[in-house]
């Protein structure tokens, strides 16, 4: 290791002993009596700390680009760019996009979970809140730009959609496989919840849809968007009330769902503070220039691969884009920590639903464009029966692999559904 006058400097990673082993009690033991504080993490876990301003562009590197396995995906995104300029075929960038942008939304999950164990749980729950789901928001801010509100509406959609059947269904359904003999559990109060805020989205998107297509309307074309705004600024401190409740007010009655809760040691982060906040800004700029591509390819590979826009949208970006989520709530739910897969699965739905939806309605707003929570009757329906049978599925706060089933088989229903379903040429149709 170093010497005990180097105690204040920090360890390198093979010289670090992890927590709770015998080599780092014993050192515990033996500097019991010594002014020496060995630090087995980039210093105090506070990101204002001199130490932590440090910035290791080859060691942050490696750990943000090299060392998860998924990092194989990354050059997609540059091969896609080439295909733009070289080729034009929209369905082989629209696709090589996708996948190019998979590992770019994994990555800033990581980065911002590295600056949350500095920042402390407050400003923790707002990064993931902001960071959380950056590709969904960066993607439908390009999207708004080009005039395409209906492709923000059914992306946004999709992700809830997924991540409530597709994602909480494939968890439920594997971790009941692997763990038969028992019966998984997880925090029914917290899961109830979330389940609230949804059905609170459910209504938000309902009444401007339905003021609209029974020509309620006291100002035509007006009161609906006009709703929608008032509704989504609503949604928006009613999100920021959910944060502070849950992780400051009544903390201990309503546990974060990403908080496990089984005495498990905390990880101490690998990157220092200021690395992640430069890692993250790296990876938003790549994420937003890979996105414009994505945006512009979608009309054309609608034509190109047959299949129309409301699939792609609904369907296809949320599947690919949210990959590296799906996979995570599945291990989770193998290793039997259902709080952290509820977290993945029903905490993403709620920020996309509470959080992403209405912020997009406000950035629309700000820029002039009419974005609105009217989602059309079929979306609308479509995500209201969805939060039923999700809410009912968690109402006992047990899973099975028999729940996980039904959950896939909806969502094979819903992709089925869009796969046949064109958006009406007219409002009145």
């Amino acid at each position: 290791m170093g010497s005990i006058e180097e105690g204040t400097n920090y360890l390198s990673d093979e010289d670090i002993p992890l927590k709770g082993t015998p080599v780092a009690k014993n050192l515990s033991h033996s500097f019991d009596c010594e002014t020496v504080h060995v630090r087995s993490s980039p210093d105090d876990k506070r990101w204002w700390k001199t130490n932590n301003i440090r910035f290791r562009p080859l060691e942050s590197a490696k750990i943000v680009l090299i060392k998860a396995k998924i990092n194989l995906l990354l050059p997609f995104g540059p091969l896609a760019i080439l295909l733009h300029y070289l080729t034009g075929k929209h369905g082989l960038v629209f696709f090589f996009t996708l996948l190019g942008i998979t590992p770019l939304a994994e990555r800033l999950g990581y980065a911002t979970e590295q600056l949350a164990s500095y920042t402390g749980p407050t400003v923790g729950g707002l990064l993931n809140a902001t960071f959380g789901n950056a590709t969904e928001m960066i993607i439908s801010i390009y999207a708004l730009k080009s005039g395409m509100i209906r492709v923000v509406q059914q992306s946004l959609l999709g992700s809830i959609l997924s991540n409530m059947l597709l994602v909480l269904g494939c968890a439920f359904f594997t971790g009941g496989i692997v763990h038969h003999k028992n019966v998984q559990t997880f925090n029914k109060g917290t899961a109830v919840v979330n389940s609230g805020l949804l059905l609170m989205a459910v209504m938000g998107t309902t009444f401007p849809a339905v003021l609209h297509f029974t020509h309620t309307e006291l100002h035509s074309g007006e009161s609906a968007l006009s709703l929608s705004r008032f509704s989504s600024c609503i949604m928006l401190i009613a999100y920021a009330s959910f944060l502070f409740f849950q992780l400051k007010s009544q903390h201990n009655l309503y546990g974060s769902l990403d908080e496990e809760g089984d005495g498990e040691v905390e990880e101490d982060p690998e990157i220092y503070a200021w690395e992640a906040i430069g890692w993250l800004a790296i990876l938003t700029v790549w994420v937003s220039i890979l996105s414009g591509y994505l945006v512009d390819a979608i009309e054309g590979a609608s034509e190109s691969l047959h299949l129309p826009v409301a699939f792609i949208s609904v369907i296809l970006l949320p599947i690919v884009g949210n990959a590296a989520e799906h996979a995570s709530a599945i291990m989770f739910a193998m290793k039997d920590k259902l709080n952290i897969t509820l977290g993945v699965a029903i905490g993403s739905s709620t920020q996309i639903s509470m959080f992403v939806i209405p912020f997009c309605v406000v950035v629309g707003w700000c820029m002039g464009i009419p974005m609105d929570l009217n989602f059309k009757l079929f979306e609308t329906a479509t995500l209201f029966i969805t939060v039923l049978v999700v809410a009912f599925m968690l109402q006992e706060g047990t899973s099975n692999y028999f729940k996980g089933l039904m959950l896939i088989l909806c969502y094979l229903i819903v992709a089925a559904s869009f796969f046949v379903h064109v958006d009406p040429s007219s409002d009145d149709d």
